[in-house]
């Protein structure tokens, strides 16, 4: 094992699967060669080849509660051996009431007799919403609102529907043809303003900028407006500052438009509190999960839908023309008990904060790099952007690729990470996001920050000493 990493003893149970190179799988990328996971326990995982890897991005700002709590292994078995399926067309299931009245807990006060809606994933909840907000609408007699409008360079997901919905310019091209243009808006990146203002003396102009596209883009067929309370993937943990989303909030709220929160990467405490929103105080009419809500054990996302949009059902037509065959799944919804169950108990929303102060301490000496623009983010769901020119800000050229070149440095001290391009106009732009579990350790903090020293001292070895 290279870099002198330590993995937890307890990962000497995985068993040492022979390694093959030939595949049946249709891969994410076929010009990569993947290890194979075996198993994991905390912070860690180990593949088939005995490498133990440090997940510093939780896999894609999924785990939260570690790798290999065998509670919520034996939760899942404990369910499937009662009943593992049961259609929602005919019943419904007691893992699943549980965990829906447990997530209404969490979130903001206007959630109170509220309803949620499990998905097998975020994608198909930003679906959900989509069709919730268009029959929400029918529902109340305001026929006319269908679109729903959502901010430039944002990602909700990989389904059409979701993609629609998505403004990031390279995610959207191959598929264009297939995407209804509903409209975008700036999006609020104080790193790189798209006005070229700063705040507070902007006055919120990104967040003006709905208003602006409203009044020259017929406000009456908007339906709904999505964003990400801290945008994750796309703009490196883009955290907005205090008082824009109340503005945003107000703007919809004026124009008879649903608010829909995506805290599909940013909600289950991944930011120190249950979701993002509550650190401003604002009550979106529809959240989103997916992700940390099962912490990777098992598929499942969530709609959590407000009391004033679930009666306008209930008092409507009573009938929600949307399904999936796999919706409110018995074992899934029980493992997101089991993975709340640790939250709490554990108290880890609250240790977030702590574990977020380490790592920020240990990565905080490389906000002086010449080529690092800027460490942000809001929890533990951090971002770095590197940048050509650190004064003027100028991304690196796209075919540089200098956020994957990073990763593959970082890999070679068995720290993984997440990369991402194209954070400033789509394509340019590199950065990475760091969203490891909350029970990341303090040595473990210093670990990523030795592999990121590393991968600097590599990708950009002229600007040593």
């Amino acid at each position: 094992m290279t870099g002198g990493m330590k993995a937890p003893n307890a990962l000497s149970v995985c068993y040492n699967f022979p390694v093959t190179a030939d595949s049946s799988l249709f891969p994410r990328n076929f010009n990569k060669l993947f290890p194979t996971a075996i198993c994991g326990e905390g912070s860690w995982i180990i593949s088939s080849d005995g490498q133990k890897y440090l997940d510093a991005a939780g896999q894609a700002a999924v785990v939260s509660i570690g790798h290999g709590v065998q509670s919520v292994a034996g939760a899942m078995a404990a369910q499937a051996s009662q009943i593992s399926f049961a259609h929602t067309t005919q019943f419904h299931s007691a893992s699943a009431e549980e965990l829906a009245a447990r997530l209404l807990a969490l979130a903001p006060a206007n959630f109170a007799g509220g309803r949620v809606y499990f998905t097998s994933g975020g994608s198909e909840a930003t679906e959900t919403a989509i069709k919730l907000a268009r029959q929400f609408h029918l529902e109340s007699g305001a026929t006319k609102k269908f679109r729903v409008v959502s901010r430039r360079q944002s990602y909700h997901g990989s389904t059409l529907g979701a993609m629609s919905v998505s403004g990031n310019v390279a995610r959207r091209a191959p598929y264009q043809p297939l995407l209804p243009e509903w409209g975008h808006i700036a999006p609020c990146f104080c790193y790189h303003c798209p006005f070229d203002k700063t705040f507070p003396g902007c006055n919120f102009a990104c967040a003006d900028d709905l208003e602006s596209f409203l009044a020259a883009n017929d406000a009456a067929s908007v339906s709904a407006f999505i964003f990400e309370p801290v945008v994750g993937a796309t703009l490196g943990a883009a955290a907005p500052p205090d008082g824009y989303l109340k503005r945003i909030a107000e703007i919809c709220r004026n124009r008879g438009i649903l608010l829909i929160a995506d805290e599909i990467m940013s909600g289950m405490g991944r930011t120190g509190k249950p979701f993002a929103v509550n650190h401003w105080n604002v009550e979106p009419d529809l959240i989103l999960v997916g992700k940390g809500v099962a912490s990777g054990y098992a598929p499942l996302g969530a709609v959590l839908i407000s009391s004033r949009v679930a009666e306008a059902f209930a008092k409507g037509s009573g009938v929600f023309q949307h399904g999936f065959t796999y919706q409110a799944h018995p074992v899934s919804t029980a493992a997101g008990n089991a993975v709340l169950d640790i939250l709490e108990t554990q108290n880890l929303f609250a240790r977030v904060e702590s574990v977020a102060g380490q790592l920020r301490e240990s990565l905080a000496p490389f906000a002086f790099h010449p080529n690092v623009g800027e460490i942000r983010g809001l929890g533990l769901l951090l971002g770095i952007e590197f940048v050509k020119d650190k004064s003027t800000r100028e991304p690196f050229p796209k075919e540089q690729n200098v956020a994957e070149r990073i990763r593959q440095a970082m890999l070679q001290k068995n720290v993984l990470v997440y990369p991402t391009q194209g954070c400033v106009d789509g394509l340019r732009g590199d950065h990475l996001v760091l969203a490891p579990p909350f029970i990341l350790t303090a040595e473990e903090s210093r670990l990523i920050a030795t592999a990121l020293e590393f991968s600097l001292e590599q990708v950009f070895p002229s600007k040593l000493g």
